[in-house]
């Protein structure tokens, strides 16, 4: 080669090797990164990319190969960065029209495995699952921890491997898969894709679920044109399903909310509110409509504090699962529905007295029995407390009735006034369910003390305040209400009855005890004229008892024994002294008894123990009680 050449080649101009230079300029090294991390991310991207081959377009990344989606996450995140750079270098660059290309592939692909996660899974997401599952120990955060979330499984002893059901492992795949996706996607810029698939897939469950569990949202116009059994239908269902719905659908549904965009919080927030919040606003709207539409009667009443019960019940779960601001609305609804549930319950409850007050049955209960008004009054006061809890934040702040003209009202204030003023502290957590109770069961007695005068006989009256006191007081001793009402007001009224049942039995015993000698007088002796007198009155005034009681009843067996008692101590003693004492006086010239001894102390035993069991038909129908509707079964 000629010199010339040589050295025009080892020694160029300086002009011509600045030329050079700029034809050519010099790549950086973290230049030369990214694209290598491009390359390698178009290599995995195009593998799976749906319209590149049969086999993609069927085929699921995260089912078929976890490990290579885990790759394909990483490589989008390395595409997007290498993005950033390339826009930072030289915005104008080829390079970014590639990768955006590489970047709308990866995220159609992605937005198709998201969709299919979310179908295929449906079952192992269903929210029940969800909200039953201990997602602190089993979810795994995002695609990065699969890997190793299976080496730790495999790793496990067989007992810790077999307490781990399948429905249990898929889920939190599962769910773990739906969050990488959804990271992914938001922070390339393609969240809004993702979001509305998952707001469709979803919310579709919730409508689902409230379907299936039974309820259908109906306008309050629907629900007024109800009649009461089919309304009571409704609620039977409602109970079930907002049961259901608040602790697993909602809860659940949350969760997973929660889980997949734990990223954002606006979009998780906007997720689940388009998801149940309409859903639980229709769910708990239900409540407030029957409230609003259905007649105010006391029959109702406890479907009433039922529905009542089931919001009190639920609203922590309320509180949490809604408590977004976009979902304010599902709470507001709840206390909206509980205030006119409340509402309704206080004018049933008024209604309630109101009806005791009015009642106006005039026959008096043969035998002096239970009257009807008192079974049914009690049945229904003590289903009130099987309701205490509710009953006390219903019934808070709500003054007793003022004093009207009706019979029983103005008596039942003094009393009450009188008897309870001092009985029951205001800082008992009970107190209003205890005022109102203990109101109701006061106006029942004043009413029953106006049915007492319908009887003739004034011993019958007396029988027949014991009778029907002594029910109220063991209805009390049954159930709740004992302990509402307290240890000192059941002991107030068993002293009651006693005092009633020993009215009863002076008015209706007097001239059987008149007939024999006073006790102070046994050591006298009289004549034989006077002892046959003496017998004869007995015997008449006992017979005339005896036949005018034995229709009379006495349903408790406890009270009925007290008086038996108590009869038999005051007669069989004296008579049996009387008899033994001037029996041999009576007999005739040939030795026979006389026929002016009409009964022998056994005889009087045995009359006194046969009392108070009525006729058998009297007795069936006092003992019959009334069945009202309600949560609970006496």
């Amino acid at each position: 080669m000629p010199r010339k050449g040589m050295r025009s080649l080892f020694f160029s101009s300086p002009k011509t090797a600045h030329s050079s230079r700029t034809a050519s300029p010099k790549i950086s090294f973290s230049e030369t990164l990214m694209d290598d991390d491009v390359a390698a991310a178009e290599e995995i991207i195009t593998k799976w990319d749906p319209d590149s081959s049969s086999y993609a377009k069927i085929t699921s990344l995260f089912y078929d190969n976890r490990r290579e989606a885990r790759e394909f996450i990483k490589s989008v995140r390395d595409l997007q960065q290498a993005m950033h750079v390339y826009v930072t270098e030289d915005s104008s660059s080829g390079k970014i029209v590639r990768a955006q290309s590489l970047m709308q592939t990866a995220m159609k692909r992605l937005e198709k495995e998201f969709y299919q996660i979310l179908a295929a899974n449906r079952d192992y997401l269903d929210p029940e699952s969800v909200s039953g599952r201990s997602s602190t120990n089993t979810t795994v955060s995002s695609i990065s921890d699969i890997e190793d979330y299976n080496m730790d499984v495999a790793s496990e002893d067989d007992a810790q491997v077999n307490s781990i059901q399948e429905v249990e492992r898929v889920s939190s795949m599962a769910m773990s898969d739906l969050r990488a996706i959804a990271e992914c996607m938001i922070q390339s810029g393609y969240g809004k894709e993702c979001i509305k698939i998952y707001k469709i897939m979803r919310k579709s469950i919730v409508d689902e679920g409230l379907y299936r569990l039974g309820f259908e949202k109906a306008s309050a116009n629907r629900l007024q044109k109800l009649d009461w059994e089919s309304l009571d239908h409704k609620i039977k269902v409602w109970l079930h399903a907002a049961k259901i719905a608040g602790k697993t659908l909602f809860t659940g549904e949350r969760i997973l909310c929660d889980h997949v965009f734990a990223a954002s919080g606006t979009i998780k927030e906007s997720c689940f509110s388009d998801i149940a919040g309409e859903a639980a606003v229709d769910l708990f709207a239900f409540p407030e409509s029957v409230a609003a539409r259905c007649k105010k009667s006391p029959e109702k009443m406890f479907r009433f504090l039922d529905m009542y019960d089931a919001i009190a019940e639920l609203w922590p779960d309320i509180e949490s699962t809604f408590s977004f601001e976009a979902t304010a609305g599902v709470r507001t609804q709840a206390v909206n529905a509980l205030i006119r549930i409340a509402e309704s319950v206080r004018a049933m409850v008024a209604e309630f007295e109101s009806a005791i007050q009015k009642d106006s049955s005039k026959s008096p209960v043969p035998g002096g029995g239970i009257h009807p008004l008192t079974r049914y009054v009690m049945n229904y006061v003590s289903f009130l407390s099987d309701y205490n809890g509710i009953l006390v934040d219903i019934l808070a702040d709500w003054p007793l009735p003022v004093k009207s003209s009706s019979t029983s009202t103005p008596v039942a204030h003094a009393l009450f006034a009188e008897e309870y003023s001092g009985s029951f502290s205001p800082e008992n957590p009970t107190y209003p369910t205890t005022v109102r109770l203990a109101w109701i069961i006061l106006v029942l007695l004043c009413k029953l003390d106006g049915k007492a005068e319908l009887y003739k006989d004034v011993a019958l009256s007396y029988l027949f305040l014991a009778n029907n006191l002594q029910y109220v007081v063991s209805k009390v001793k049954s159930c709740n209400l004992r302990l509402i009402l307290g240890e000192d007001w059941v002991a107030k009224h068993e002293e009651k009855v006693r005092a009633y049942a020993a009215n009863y039995e002076k008015q209706a015993w007097h001239r059987v005890e008149a007939a024999l000698p006073p006790e102070e007088a046994a050591e006298k002796q009289v004549s034989p004229a006077e002892a046959k007198e003496g017998f004869r009155r007995f015997g008449v005034g006992f017979e005339e008892a005896y036949r005018r009681h034995s229709g009379w009843v006495v349903p408790d067996r406890k009270l009925r024994d007290e008086i038996k008692v108590s009869l038999a101590r005051k007669v069989v003693p004296r008579y049996r002294d009387f008899y033994g004492k001037y029996r041999a006086a009576m007999r005739d010239e040939r030795g026979s008894p006389d026929v002016g001894v009409k009964f022998v102390p056994e005889d009087v035993e045995n009359h006194l123990s046969d009392l108070f069991y009525g006729d058998d038909a009297v007795s069936s129908a006092s003992s019959t009680p009334l069945h009202l509707p309600g949560r609970r079964s006496r």
